[in-house]
């Protein structure tokens, strides 16, 4: 057992012991104009709030903070500071006129193939779907995933049959199952 001075507080934290796992992130550094522009982005009132989180995370990594504590005052996990405080390192070779600050907290392209239906096939799509099936010439009275898909590839809005595609869109919000009531 180890022996301690009379009146030494033996908590780990006291004794400097485990505070800090893991290695040190690394410093972010802003020079003015991009500390600038990222305060910009937080007065702004138009800004997503996903942009706003991002940037505070910046600018709280830049003043010093570890991940842990970030994360803790901007009650987000600890994962999320680390992967912004890393995109941000690894973005800062670009300059500011080839890679601007917002464009620098947004998210980078998903992978996966690009998708086959077109916004304006979804259009028409939830169009079809907020309008009564009566008048489509469908004897139901709610619209199914099935009768949508059916009815879209009726109407030439897309060459094949995608129901489970139809019903995703149909029960997200985009179409009300009371607008598609009978009368």
């Amino acid at each position: 057992m180890v022996a301690f001075p009379a009146g030494t507080q033996v908590g780990w934290r006291q004794r400097g012991w485990g505070g800090m796992r893991g290695p040190k992130p690394e410093a972010v550094e802003l020079t003015a104009a991009e500390r600038q522009e990222v305060e910009a982005l937080l007065r702004r009132h138009s800004t997503p709030q996903q942009l706003v989180l991002r940037a505070r995370i910046v600018l709280a990594a830049a003043a010093g903070g570890n991940n842990a504590q970030i994360a803790r005052d901007l009650a987000v996990d600890s994962g999320t500071v680390r992967l912004w405080r890393g995109r941000w390192l690894g973005l800062r070779a670009a300059s500011r006129a080839e890679l601007p600050v917002e464009e620098r907290l947004t998210e980078a392209p998903r992978s996966g193939a690009p998708g086959r239906i077109t916004a304006a096939q979804v259009c028409r799509i939830v169009a079809l779907a907020c309008a009564a099936p009566a008048r489509s010439g469908r004897p139901i009275s709610p619209w199914t995933g099935r009768e949508v898909a059916a009815a879209a590839v009726a109407r030439g809005i897309v060459p094949a049959r995608a129901p489970r595609h139809a019903e995703r869109l149909r029960t997200r919000g985009r179409s009300s199952p009371t607008a598609s009531a009978p009368g």
